[in-house]
């Protein structure tokens, strides 16, 4: 892609490999290239790319739980790879209902003692932090991915947003480095891919 493309790339939702290794967070070398071609990299609040250990010891508790209380609502528990044999209706239906149960769950485990830490906000910020360091700012966003099983310890949802911004506060990032991370880099590379396409058309 990086060899073929006259646009500058978004790599939407993919951290840093050096920090979780997961396949679809990039590497160094992929995060330079990124650079070089102007691109975008969104830092994605999905557990599993942010620390895969921690996600990895508390989600087998979360899961069972979650199984429990889906049951107990009459509703048969799915993986995620189970979803794409169902209408758009049963989607939308069986997602109410992960929501949910997923709010009952976070009483339940509001209230329980010994669990593995969660994978939390702090987690994520120190991807940002990471990326930052590594490729430079103007390459950095972030990225929720809440319709697709995303959600950390403190930014389950939008109405927890604000959170993300005060942890890049307490750690020195300015009002206009936030706006760039949160929008502003992203909306760059948009208007610079609208540019090349509209170039491209017309010739």
């Amino acid at each position: 892609m990086i060899e073929l493309t006259k646009a500058p790339i978004i790599a939407s939702h993919s951290s840093a490999r050096a920090l979780c290794d997961h396949s679809r967070n990039l590497d160094d070398e992929q995060l330079e290239w990124l650079k070089n071609n102007g691109g975008v990299v969104q830092t994605v609040a999905f557990k599993s790319y942010v620390n895969k250990e921690k996600d990895e010891a508390r989600s087998e508790i979360e899961t069972e739980l979650g199984k429990k209380i889906m049951h107990s609502m009459g509703v048969t528990w799915m993986e995620w790879n189970e979803m794409g044999a169902l209408t758009s209706e049963e989607k939308e239906a069986y997602f109410n209902h992960y929501i949910e149960m997923k709010k009952l769950r976070d009483l339940k485990l509001q209230k329980m003692t010994g669990l593995p830490p969660a994978v939390n906000v702090s987690d994520f910020v120190d991807h940002i932090d990471y990326l930052v360091k590594k490729i430079g700012i103007a390459h950095v966003g972030i990225s929720s991915d809440f319709d697709g099983g995303g959600g950390i310890e403190g930014w389950n949802d939008a109405s927890e947003t604000f959170n993300v911004t005060l942890e890049l506060v307490r750690r020195g990032y300015t009002e206009k480095q936030i706006a760039m991370l949160w929008s502003g880099n992203l909306l760059r590379v948009l208007d610079e891919v609208t540019a090349v396409a509209e170039k491209w058309q017309s010739n």
